[in-house]
């Protein structure tokens, strides 16, 4: 039976590149932009919907305005999270969020509540973190932000 002879730095040559697609995951890399890329003059404009009013989940939906915040430059991309029904519970002021709130309306993240989720359950825009917004109705605000070109998540 013949013998295959290849030398270390053969047989090295041949398999590092093997190992690096190995060690990287498919389909790994940066996020393409889309044109026009964003920018101080033009931000991409996201809004987030909250509708729980479970702790975890909330948080969550805060680490993801703070998520797109990192990925796209705080002066790239304009930030408003709408609550209501159940998530309108994370807007008030006796909330366990009360005081993560607060600290994102200071970079610019818009918090919005829905005044028809407020005068269901007896509570008043006094009520509300400091700072936080309200709408009549969060769902109509939504829509009428995607209308003007927003993109809205539901995360």
């Amino acid at each position: 039976m013949p013998r295959l002879l290849v030398s270390v730095p053969r047989l090295l040559a041949l398999l590092v590149p093997l190992c690096a697609f190995a060690v990287t995951p498919a389909g790994a890399g940066e996020t393409e932009l889309a044109d026009p890329p964003p920018g101080f003059d033009n931000p991409r404009r996201i809004v987030l919907q909250l509708t729980t009013n479970d702790e975890s989940a909330a948080n969550s939906v805060l680490w993801n305005a703070i998520n797109l915040q990192k990925f796209y430059g705080i002066d790239n991309v304009q930030l408003a999270i709408v609550a209501y029904g159940r998530g309108m519970e994370m807007l008030y002021k006796d909330s366990p969020l009360a005081e993560r709130i607060a600290s994102q309306l200071k970079y610019d993240i818009e918090y919005i509540g829905c005044g028809n989720t407020m005068e269901t359950t007896g509570h008043s825009p006094e009520d509300l973190v400091p700072g936080v917004d309200w709408v009549q109705a969060g769902l109509a605000e939504i829509v009428e932000r995607q209308l003007k070109g927003w993109i809205a998540l539901a995360p």
